[in-house]
């Protein structure tokens, strides 16, 4: 499995305020990013799995979502995470 306990809790310490914080906007939008990547490559090998081009579209949604949700609440975060992540230029 690409996604790994060990994985998530890397990326929750990285990014969240501990290694369960699995429920802060930064941690979640780092997890989806992860996840947005294998994905990425996985649909440039195999064109056409439509089931797997439609996980990403709602993911991508979904790290859209939070990333709207922190910018109105929290503008410093959101300028943070996106440099962290280089997800914007």
């Amino acid at each position: 499995m690409y996604l790994s306990t060990e994985k998530k809790k890397e990326i929750f310490a990285k990014f969240g305020k501990s290694a369960e914080d699995c429920g802060s906007p930064e941690a979640q939008i780092a997890l989806f990013t992860y996840r947005i990547q294998h994905l990425t490559e996985h649909m440039k090998q195999q064109r056409k799995d439509l089931n797997t081009q439609r996980s990403l579209v709602r993911l991508v949604g979904k790290r859209r979502r939070l990333l709207d949700y922190l910018k109105i609440n929290d503008i410093e975060r959101y300028r943070h995470i996106i440099k962290e992540l280089n997800i914007r230029k």
